[in-house]
């Protein structure tokens, strides 16, 4: 299922609505670094492949912008270890 992610560039977050739910994606940036902080996904719309969409949204983003990631969120740092197209993201 497609989900319709907004960058907020400002805010350092990624977010979507489904259902009416707020889920999103915060992270920071310096000196060229993405580190994605947190995912937050509500159980009332858990399940469905949103946290996942959110990670592969940022890690895009990060591509497309230069960027080296550290996933210091336990989600994803799981969902990039399962998704070797992204090994080249992290930082060393």
């Amino acid at each position: 299922m497609p989900f319709a992610i907004r960058h907020d560039r400002a805010a350092h977050r990624f977010e979507t609505r489904v259902d009416g739910v707020s889920c999103l994606l915060d992270y920071t940036l310096a000196s060229g670094v993405m580190t994605i902080t947190r995912t937050e996904v509500p159980a009332a719309v858990g399940g469905r492949g949103i946290a996942a969409a959110l990670v592969q949204q940022a890690l895009a983003t990060a591509r497309a912008e230069g960027w080296q990631v550290v996933p210091a969120c336990s989600y994803a740092a799981a969902w990039v270890q399962r998704h070797p197209a992204y090994h080249d993201l992290l930082k060393p």
